[in-house]
């Protein structure tokens, strides 16, 4: 009867070794602006000239631990405006775009990964929209930000971190 018991549970994928393992859980709870800010200083006078924008975009990622597996992850995006000829500020648009995530059985390296690469590609869709709405809404015309490579931008800081660390580590040997 033990034999026949040990097959079934091999049968349904539930042997001893794998009841262990914890279960792999990710689900978004909420996705919400935290913070909003539009500024165009020089209006009405900047709707008077010809409309010649240099854009200069700023983002930056940040995530903590709210609760037991829940994580809010926030984007912030900032896009100034300047007149390309004139310097003049034509608008700052300014985003925190925030999503609470609950994620289990993922840890270290792979948590890390999931905090600071893929929960911001799922946010920055709702955080370039936000920013077109803004934009539109103060009487210019649409922003639209291209797609960003949170991918690319985790393996660049990972890489600073560890030469960073390597050049400390080869400071105190001197």
């Amino acid at each position: 009867m033990a034999e026949e018991n040990n097959q079934n549970a091999g049968a349904n994928g539930q042997a001893s070794g794998q009841q262990d393992k914890p279960q792999l859980q990710f689900a978004l709870q909420r996705i919400y602006v935290k913070d909003l800010s539009f500024e165009a200083p020089n209006s009405p006078a900047i709707f008077q000239q010809p409309f010649k924008p240099k854009v200069g975009l700023d983002l930056n990622t940040t995530h903590q631990q709210v609760g037991e597996g829940l994580y809010e992850v926030v984007i912030k995006v900032t896009a100034q405006v300047t007149h390309s000829e004139e310097g003049t500020t034509s608008f700052l648009a300014e985003v925190e775009q925030a999503g609470l995530f609950r994620i289990g059985g993922i840890e270290g390296q792979q948590l890390d990964h999931t905090l600071g690469a893929f929960c911001p590609n799922v946010l920055f869709p709702y955080a370039r929209e936000c920013i077109d709405n803004l934009v539109n809404r103060g009487g210019f015309p649409p922003l639209m930000l291209a797609p960003v490579n949170f991918e690319a931008i985790y393996a660049q800081k990972k890489k600073r971190e560890a030469e960073q660390a390597q050049a400390s580590g080869e400071q105190a040997t001197q």
